[in-house]
């Protein structure tokens, strides 16, 4: 498959570009991004526009802001051609709304690079809790990615802060490991240290509590998913497998899934579900459905 890149920053440089060059069923085409000397490092050939990649491939790969992402991810679908998105999907829900209509409209497959999803101690966690009767749960990611390295200038992380770049993924394990999150309950950020505190309520019953930050002077960073109930606890800290490994399984189950032409759970319905989380925990106190009653 012919796989063109848009976005030539930090995450493509660890990220995207190594992995799609070296994985043997993609043939990674070229890169098209705002900076084309930045492109020019990535060891493909540079696109003069995003019209002349999408006419030479067959899938585009995204790794930039979310609020770019969307309408050019739009271009793509309409355009027939299969998505790999970065998280989050959009800006706003509508956006990914139209996003998500637009590729069953046309067809085409997509997935949404929840790296962490396809990394075998997560895979490992889900499979060990999946149909136990858990009560609650706790997600925790703290993080100084903003305080210094190679994303302490992306200005979209220092204005939104962590629940677009982290929250993603603690949303994602903890829907997948306590059923579908239908309410978010309550949630608070205290800006100068980007600390947000997020209370969700699953479906089936159980609750949890997220914590996260980009403004936490620690290194590494933490990360923690935890479930209680009445078989015990059950705990995931473990995030030793490299990005570019959790991308050549993401890009294999990809493939599958366009070759199958079958929807992968994270496709961008996945993503539009998680958008729908993050936009009602972005406002002090905000429901995803409304409550019984009301």
């Amino acid at each position: 498959m012919k796989v063109g890149l848009v976005g030539a920053g930090p995450w493509a440089r660890k990220t995207q570009a190594p992995s799609l060059l070296a994985h043997p069923a993609t043939d990674f085409a070229g890169v098209w991004a705002r900076r084309p000397e930045a492109a020019a490092q990535l060891g493909a050939p540079v696109f003069e526009s995003f019209d002349d990649l999408l006419g030479a491939v067959d899938a585009v790969a995204f790794a930039v802001p979310p609020a770019v992402q969307a309408g050019y991810a739009l271009r793509a679908v309409q355009a027939g051609k299969h998505v790999l998105l970065d998280k989050p999907i959009a800006a706003t829900v509508a956006e990914a709304e139209e996003l998500a209509a637009a590729v069953t409209a046309a067809g085409v497959r997509s997935m949404v690079t929840l790296t962490l999803r396809f990394a075998p101690e997560t895979r490992q966690f889900l499979d060990e809790v999946a149909g136990r009767p858990w009560a609650a749960g706790s997600g925790t990611w703290f993080s100084g990615a903003v305080l210094g390295g190679a994303y302490a200038n992306s200005q979209w992380r220092h204005d939104d802060g962590a629940i677009l770049d982290i929250g993603p993924h603690v949303f994602d394990l903890l829907d997948a490991a306590l059923g579908t999150i239908v309410r978010v309950a309550y949630s608070h950020r205290e800006v100068a240290s980007d600390s947000w505190t997020v209370v969700l309520e699953h479906e089936g019953g159980a609750t949890s509590t997220v914590q996260l930050s980009l403004r936490t002077p620690i290194m590494p960073s933490l990360m923690r998913i935890e479930l209680s109930g009445t078989d015990g606890i059950a705990t995931l800290t473990d995030r030793s497998t490299s990005s570019t490994d959790c991308f050549a399984v993401l890009l294999d189950e990809f493939l599958e899934s366009v070759d199958k032409g079958v929807d992968h759970e994270c496709s961008v319905h996945r993503g539009l579900h998680l958008q729908k989380v993050i936009s009602a925990a972005a406002a002090p106190v905000a429901w995803l459905s409304a409550p019984e009653g009301t």
